[in-house]
C-alpha cells in the first residue's frame, strides 16, 4: 500500500514539474529534454579500479608520472557544440572534495584526449590549487579515495568563464549547459 502510495506521489510531482520529490527521496521522471548519459571509458584503467602510479601527481609526498590518462567518449546528442570535463576527488579532507582538473571549450567533433595532447582551442579552467592543469591523484598516506571523470556534452561552443575563475564557478557554468554526460570512476591508494 505504501509503494502504491509513493508512486502516486511521483507520479503526482512529475505531472507538476515539482522537484521536492527528490529532496525526500522520491523518485521522479526525468523531464523532458533533462540530461541523457553519454559513454566515457578509458583504456588507461576501467570502472571502479585503480588509477595507476604514473597518473599520480608528483608532489604532497605522492611520487608519480602525472601523466592524464587516455579518454574516449560517444557522440553527444543533437545540439551537442561542445565538450567539457572534470576529474574530482570525492574523499579529499577539504569538506567540499577536490577539482584535480577542468577541461572546457573541447570542439564538438572530438571524442579523445589521448597521450596528454590537449584538443586544439580547448581551455584548461582552474583546479582546487588555484591554477589551470592536469594533477593527478594523491591521496594522503593511508587512505583510499574515489575520483571520477565526467564528460559534458555542452549546448554552446564557448562557455562564458573569466580567466581566473574557481573550480566551483567553472563548474556552474558548465552544469547550466550540460545536454548529457558520462562518467568513468576509479580509486587511489592507500599509498604507505
Amino acid at each position: 500500500m505504501i509503494k502504491v502510495r509513493i508512486a502516486t506521489l511521483a507520479a503526482a510531482l512529475a505531472a507538476t514539474g515539482c522537484v521536492f520529490g527528490a529532496a525526500v527521496g522520491v523518485s521522479v521522471a526525468a523531464e523532458p529534454g533533462a540530461a541523457t548519459t553519454l559513454s566515457l571509458k578509458s583504456p588507461t584503467f576501467k570502472e571502479g579500479a585503480p588509477i595507476g602510479n604514473e597518473h599520480f601527481w608528483n608532489n604532497f609526498g605522492c611520487s608519480g608520472g602525472n601523466k592524464l590518462p587516455d579518454l574516449e567518449w560517444d557522440a553527444g546528442p543533437e545540439g551537442t557544440q561542445s565538450y567539457a570535463i572534470t576529474f574530482y576527488d570525492h574523499d579529499a579532507p577539504t569538506g567540499s572534495g577536490f577539482w584535480h582538473w577542468v577541461i572546457y571549450d573541447i570542439p564538438a567533433d572530438v571524442r579523445a584526449i589521448k597521450g596528454g595532447v590537449l584538443p586544439t582551442g580547448a581551455v584548461e579552467g582552474n583546479t582546487d590549487l588555484g591554477k589551470p592543469g592536469f594533477f593527478g591523484p594523491c591521496p594522503p598516506v593511508g587512505r583510499k579515495h574515489r575520483y571520477t571523470f565526467t564528460v559534458h556534452a555542452l549546448k554552446t561552443p564557448k562557455l562564458e568563464v573569466e580567466k581566473n575563475a574557481t573550480a566551483a564557478l567553472t563548474g556552474f557554468f558548465i552544469y547550466q549547459n550540460t545536454l548529457a554526460t558520462g562518467e568513468i570512476n576509479g580509486y587511489g591508494g592507500p599509498r604507505q
